[in-house]
């Protein structure tokens, strides 16, 4: 089965092509009990029966997909709501230098998770950090950054269980790879805690490619390290 969700107005018949809304195509997969979404360049896995619609919008130029039982909840993203997000930014589009995505990437995209009184970072793994010159770094600096982690939290008393992945190209040697206009990719997935979700996550975050490159092959291309 293929669903195809419209992220914009319907198409004209005279259109300009290049303008056309970019369309979330929703697959059956091989694997049970999960759809493949494709996005644009992003492909990743989601769970069945999740609602999707693609990430970017007028004042964000982001491009990929969120998913979600609940996509309205889902935009809090405070670790309550089952979902999950895979997007970049388009670093040709925001016009900002690519340094700044490495604060993005090493601080607040993630805070809501890391950083709150209701949740509680279990493992963090960098495999690129290295501080652009205007933050004290080297003159030589590639500024790039890249991480996965997970943990869990407790919102009113929902038990849930979250993954993500973050990564800022800077001029390192993830730049080579995926998309060359990206300058920030992010996944993140939360779901109910239980039996098997740790697994279920790691699978989602894994399975996630951005212009045919998967996370763990941007993994090895920085560390020589293939496993998330």
């Amino acid at each position: 089965m293929v669903v195809l969700v419209g992220a914009g107005c319907s198409a004209t018949p005279h259109a300009d092509p290049v303008a056309l809304p970019e369309l979330i195509r929703v697959d059956t997969s091989p694997s049970p009990l999960f759809s493949q979404v494709t996005a644009g360049p992003v492909r990743a896995l989601i769970p069945d029966g999740w609602k999707t619609r693609a990430a970017g919008s007028d004042v964000a130029p982001r491009g990929g997909f969120v998913s979600s039982p609940r996509l309205r909840a889902w935009e809090r993203m405070d670790g309550s709501t089952t979902g999950m997000t895979a997007t970049w930014v388009d670093a040709t589009e925001v016009g900002v230098p690519s340094d700044f995505y490495y604060l993005a990437a090493r601080g607040p995209l993630m805070s809501g998770l890391t950083h709150s009184a209701k949740c509680h970072s279990e493992r963090e793994r960098v495999f690129l950090d290295h501080r652009p010159t205007f933050a004290s770094g080297k003159s030589t600096s590639t500024g790039d950054f890249m991480a996965r982690g997970e943990g869990t939290c407790d919102v009113h008393g929902r038990l849930t269980r979250w993954a993500y992945f973050v990564a800022a190209p800077g001029f390192g040697p993830i730049r080579e790879l995926g998309i060359p206009s990206s300058g920030l990719y992010v996944v993140v997935a939360v779901m109910r805690d239980g039996a098997g979700v740790a697994s279920t996550l790691s699978r989602l975050i894994r399975h996630t490619s951005f212009a045919g490159t998967s996370v763990p092959q941007l993994v090895q291309a920085a560390s020589g390290r293939p496993t998330v």
